[in-house]
């Protein structure tokens, strides 16, 4: 089951508003916190760590471990090279995505670990959630987080690999804060890509759903009845080629 599946059988216009948060910060300094928001609300965690791996297939070892983003309480850990890091042989072969748990000894001081991961290539991108010690996950909770990394771990890519766009580009190292242009603009690249025209109200409406927003409120925004906005959705979705809110959120996620 993936999030927009979930999604769509909960309404929920909060989760939608932080996914459309999260959608608009990819490739910014606030990502990881937006992320961890979103999780945090349908599964306590109290940190995440998000990382890029590049493998060396012929060593056997992981050549560069890239750090994307981290966010939440602070969190002592023990080191891991290369070689002996317990992840490596899980991740060295896989072919789909993968959900690793690591549960703490008992009186541990490090906390439980799940560990979300894709693939492409010699590329892995990990999204790694920390849960307390004395709270291992249980398996709905690991159910639910393997639902969410189908919309999450695309978007993980993504922002790795806008980092390495601005790192290529000498950019400036004070990161945009996400924002409703941010969105505007990540949808308008959407749309170019699919070689999608939409017309003003249909981006509207879109826009306005994607960041939590109501028929009822798009209609009074758009002084337009009800009815009206639903028709505009329908006829965007179509153009797309998706199903309702939840489709158009799973095709702007990119999953």
């Amino acid at each position: 089951m993936k999030l927009t599946d979930s999604l769509a059988h909960r309404p929920d216009p909060q989760l939608y508003l932080q996914l459309g948060e999260l959608i608009s910060s990819t490739g910014a300094q606030g990502f990881a916190e937006q992320m961890l928001r979103l999780v945090n609300a349908q599964v306590p965690v109290h940190r995440l760590d998000l990382t890029e791996w590049t493998l060396d297939t012929h060593q056997g070892a992981a050549s560069h471990i890239r750090l994307l983003g981290s966010a939440g309480q602070e969190q002592p850990g023990p080191a891991h090279d290369t070689l002996s890091h317990p992840l490596l042989q899980r991740i060295m072969q896989m072919d789909d995505p993968l959900l690793i748990e690591f549960k703490a000894p008992q009186d541990a001081q490090h906390p439980h670990q799940c560990h979300l991961v894709s693939c492409s290539g010699d590329r892995r991108w990990v999204i790694c959630f920390h849960r307390e010690p004395q709270r291992a996950f249980s398996l709905a909770e690991l159910s639910q987080l393997k639902s969410l990394s189908d919309t999450l771990l695309p978007l993980v890519e993504h922002h790795g690999q806008l980092l390495g766009q601005l790192t290529l580009a000498n950019a400036s190292p004070a990161w945009p804060e996400p924002d409703s242009g941010a969105l505007r603009q990540r949808f308008g690249q959407r749309l170019a890509q699919e070689a999608v025209r939409l017309s003003v109200r249909e981006q509207e409406v879109c826009l306005g759903l994607l960041t939590g927003g109501t028929v009822p409120q798009m209609a009074q925004k758009l002084n337009v009845k009800n009815s009206s906005i639903e028709t505009y959705l329908k006829r965007a979705t179509a153009k797309l080629g998706v199903s309702g809110r939840h489709g158009l959120t799973k095709w702007m996620a990119g999953a």
